[in-house]
């Protein structure tokens, strides 16, 4: 092989790396799910695709790419960076994109979009241009989430055990009278000691006089209380499907119905 064709193979090689690099995938919903339009080069009208005003999240997997509302790279434009964006949302461009290009240097100027989210595509998304099929569902099985705490107010009986507690105004009232009997007795240094023991001992049979010693105490006051409730809402679906006579399992976070789309892998797609 001479040396002109060695370089034109060579050049052939990095302008085909290039483009190969510098794909975007469009996708029809969000979190890269739906049905995905690829392209490498220039397209001014999205419509000619059947894909316009649908696209709402993408992937930029080189480059750098100009995304415009309207068709010929008209209206609102952004451009956009290698990386992952689950929503075209807050950018205004959810089924709003219309035409794409590389981004270049132009006259006018098309401002960045928000930098991509750090995270990896969605497992299941639909690769461009990838065949789907309808594979038979075997069995759906609800797996229910934990169990939940059902707490509630009501009026209810309350026992207390023991002695009631004393009458603070009969001991008081108890204390007087028996000061002044016992201010009545004897004389002299005879005379306080009765004293003091009459305050004392009335102020003891005051304290206890209509207290309940004979058992318990019963009132009525809000209680609250609680039971365990089994879980009622599926956290997902542990599901079986068939297909090409393989069986094939996946968990789902709805129902599935009777059948689940997958690639000619059987691997499954949404």
């Amino acid at each position: 092989m001479n040396i002109w064709l060695k370089s034109t193979v060579a050049l052939a090689a990095g302008l085909l790396a290039f483009s190969a690099s510098a794909q975007i995938t469009f996708y029809e919903n969000d979190n890269f799910r739906g049905r995905a339009f690829s392209a490498n080069g220039a397209v001014p009208n999205f419509g000619r695709q059947g894909f316009n005003d649908r696209a709402s999240s993408v992937i930029v997997q080189g480059g750098r790419w100009e995304v415009c509302q309207d068709t010929g790279f008209n209206g609102e434009c952004v451009v956009l960076r290698p990386g992952n964006y689950a929503s075209l949302r807050d950018m205004g461009l959810n089924d709003r994109v219309s035409s794409t290009r590389r981004s270049e240097r132009r006259q006018r100027a098309v401002p960045d979009a928000p930098p991509p989210q750090p995270v990896a595509p969605y497992a299941y998304r639909q690769r461009p241009n990838e065949r789907i099929f309808d594979a038979r569902v075997i069995s759906a099985r609800a797996v229910m989430g934990p169990p939940t705490e059902r707490c509630w107010v009501e009026r209810g009986q309350v026992t207390t055990t023991g002695r009631s507690d004393a009458n603070v105004g009969g001991g008081l009232l108890g204390a007087v009278i028996g000061g002044v009997i016992g201010h009545q007795i004897g004389g002299g240094r005879g005379r306080d000691l009765a004293t003091v023991g009459g305050v004392v001992a009335g102020a003891a049979i005051g304290a206890n006089a209509g207290r309940d010693n004979h058992g318990d105490v019963i009132t009525q006051r809000d209680v609250r209380r609680c039971n365990s409730v089994p879980g009622t809402t599926p956290a997902y679906w542990d599901v079986s499907y068939r297909f090409r006579g393989v069986e094939h399992q996946m968990q789902m976070s709805s129902d599935p119905g009777d059948t689940v789309r997958v690639n000619r892998a059987g691997e499954p797609r949404q």
